[in-house]
């Protein structure tokens, strides 16, 4: 994805069982290589991650007009407290 990765759209490098194409490539991405997992992230299952991972794109997307209005996270819907 030559302009990164929009919060909420799949990855185009994941293959359908969720693994990444360019693990360990040099194109691979600066930001998954940094990517570190940890148990917080994964959870215990594979919809703890992914929803970990949706809250993490949508606290870390660039602001828009309207959304800079909006409330900032309370602790019972941060990443931390998805799982």
């Amino acid at each position: 994805m030559p302009d990164g990765k929009p919060a909420g759209v799949r990855c185009v490098q994941l293959t359908d069982d969720n693994r990444c194409r360019v693990f360990g490539l040099p194109e691979r991405p600066e930001v998954c290589v940094r990517l570190r997992p940890a148990q917080e992230m994964c959870g215990e299952t594979a919809e703890q991650a992914l929803a970990y991972l949706d809250e993490l794109e949508r606290a870390t997307a660039p602001a828009s007009p309207l959304s800079s209005q909006s409330p900032p996270l309370s602790r019972s819907t941060s990443p931390r407290h998805l799982i």
